[in-house]
């Protein structure tokens, strides 16, 4: 069977008229990737800067993932959880073992993931912790992006995301992110604390890294008042900020490649998009027994969670992760990218300032939130071969997927230092 061939025009012309508006791409469209290059469907190539959204750190396309996944489709896809299949709890074993917890619940997207670890948080709350029935209640962080379902927006301070969706789900309390004082007059003012959940790196706020100590502190605040410590790595885990996980629980990479946070292991971990590589939806929350053992038969569910694809999937997502060693190269490449992004934010008076972790990075441009500076810029940078994307208004994200090469991020550096050096506002 040809694929049909249609020209971008037309591509955008369709999802313009047959499907809702809910997002805003770039004016770009992709036909075909492989390993950190994309084609758009004249057959422009492209270097991925965004690697959607954190979901293709093993690269575009990945041999060996996408062979897991054709040979497990061509075998079995999908038992629904009222049998057992025999690719699941080999996965679970797998995935307990790679991030040390003792148990998995799998499930497919990062929101869901979210989702659950709310629900076993505050399940644990009245079971074990003693605190009455429905008056659990979460401490979250401003400006944190967790997904956009209801009761996760109902803890959002996004007006995009909350205008006209309300009411709200109740039972959550926002404190400043970074801010262990803050933490700490939540913990001693509310007895009917569960849990705090929270971004290691803020992502979509703007790459927002926190202090150095933050999360081994919060963690040890969490474990006096014996709240849940529940860390969203959808985006940052997998490698991504130069080691397995931005909490740097059972950290793969090697010593000398680790540095900021001590290591921290959540009470709760919440994991998804490069879970999969990419290539398939597939999420997961994972604890201990202590907590993982309080949700039983039909507590929680879903009929694609644990499919025999994913299953299939993420583990060899997560032996590419160890077998090259890409949180060594996030941690080695982002180094390079921020120095060198920072040397030339110094010359230039656009760049405002280089931020990020691993090959987890933004710049803020030195404009209102309200402008078009960072679009612009980002459409000058497709014009020139690299494809990214602005957040918050003026803020652009870097996030290469982690197989990229020096000689593939020096010419990255040279196209962004080029476009910006010819931009003007």
């Amino acid at each position: 069977m040809v694929k049909e061939q249609i020209s971008s025009q037309e591509a955008i012309a369709l999802e313009d008229k047959y499907g809702a508006h809910n997002y805003h791409p770039l004016p770009v469209v992709l036909s075909r990737g492989e390993g950190v290059y994309v084609w758009d469907v004249e057959g422009k190539k492209y270097y991925d800067f965004l690697s959607a959204y954190s979901a293709v750190n093993q690269g575009h396309c990945n041999p060996k993932i996408i062979n897991a996944m054709v040979n497990q489709a061509q075998t079995l896809t999908l038992t629904s959880r009222a049998f057992y299949n025999d690719v699941l709890g080999k996965y679970e074993q797998f995935a307990t073992d790679f991030f040390g917890f003792d148990k998995l619940l799998p499930m497919n997207t990062g929101a869901e993931a979210v989702e659950t670890a709310l629900k076993l948080c505050r399940k644990w709350a009245y079971e074990e912790k003693g605190i009455p029935e429905n008056e659990a209640e979460i401490i979250v962080c401003e400006n944190n992006f967790h997904g956009r379902t209801t009761t996760i927006i109902s803890f959002s301070n996004d007006p995009v995301a909350r205008k006209n969706f309300g009411p709200f789900t109740k039972g959550f309390i926002k404190i400043e992110y970074d801010n262990l004082l803050a933490l700490e007059k939540a913990l001693k003012e509310n007895k009917n604390v569960a849990g705090f959940l929270v971004e290691p790196i803020q992502g979509e706020a703007g790459v927002y890294v926190p202090s150095e100590d933050y999360l081994s502190k919060a963690k040890s605040l969490c474990a006096e008042h014996n709240v849940l410590f529940i860390a969203d790595e959808v985006q940052t885990g997998i490698a991504r900020t130069g080691r397995l996980l931005a909490t740097c629980g059972n950290c793969s990479c090697s010593d000398k490649n680790c540095s900021g946070t001590p290591e921290v292991k959540p009470d709760v971990l919440i994991l998804g998009k490069a879970l999969s590589g990419g290539a398939y939806p597939v999420s997961a929350v994972l604890a201990d027994n202590a907590i993982m053992d309080v949700i039983k038969p039909g507590n929680h569910g879903s009929t694609f969670g644990g499919n025999p694809i994913a299953a299939a999937v993420a583990i060899a997502a997560l032996e590419v992760v160890r077998d090259e060693k890409l949180a060594e190269n996030a941690s080695y490449l982002g180094e390079i990218f921020r120095t060198k992004l920072s040397a030339f934010a110094e010359t230039n008076d656009l760049v405002k300032l280089v931020r990020g972790k691993g090959l987890l990075n933004a710049i803020l441009i030195n404009d209102t939130e309200d402008s078009s500076t960072a679009w612009d810029i980002c459409i000058k940078l497709r014009d020139n071969g690299l494809l990214a994307k602005p957040t918050h208004g003026n803020i652009i994200r870097f996030a290469p997927p982690l197989v990229m090469n020096e000689e593939q991020l020096e010419e990255c550096i040279s196209i962004i230092i080029k476009t910006i050096s010819e931009f003007k506002k």
